[in-house]
């Protein structure tokens, strides 16, 4: 059984950083996707970044520059740290586990970023 454990939210003031991780059980990490999502209210899920087994990535556009994600194998945990946050940031950050080969995929909880300009 997939399981997905978030953490490293919390509020921010502008211009200032966190990491959010995503631990990983039950699934490999090195040969399969991770992302992060997020949500603000009012608006739909949108994909903030994501990286590949092979260790391609991809980021929205409002993000890069200023985002890495990226991932330990070692510890199966994947992390996106986030840069020169700004109040439009806020939202609440998904963590997201897919198995392309198996055709599945899994949620963290989600963790809250908030940032206060």
């Amino acid at each position: 059984q997939v399981q997905l454990v978030e953490s490293g939210g919390g509020l921010v003031q502008s211009g200032a950083s966190l990491r959010l991780s995503c631990a990983v059980s039950g699934g490999t990490l090195s040969t399969n996707v991770i992302g992060w999502y997020r949500q603000a209210p009012g608006k739909q899920r949108e994909l903030v970044a994501s990286i590949s087994g092979g260790g391609s990535t991809n980021y929205a556009d409002s993000v890069k520059g200023r985002f890495t994600i990226s991932r330990d194998n070692a510890k199966n945990t994947g992390y996106l740290q986030m840069n020169s946050l700004k109040p439009e940031d806020t939202a609440v950050y998904y963590c997201n586990f897919r198995r392309p080969y198996v055709r599945d995929n899994y949620w963290g909880q989600g963790t809250q970023v908030t940032v206060s300009s």
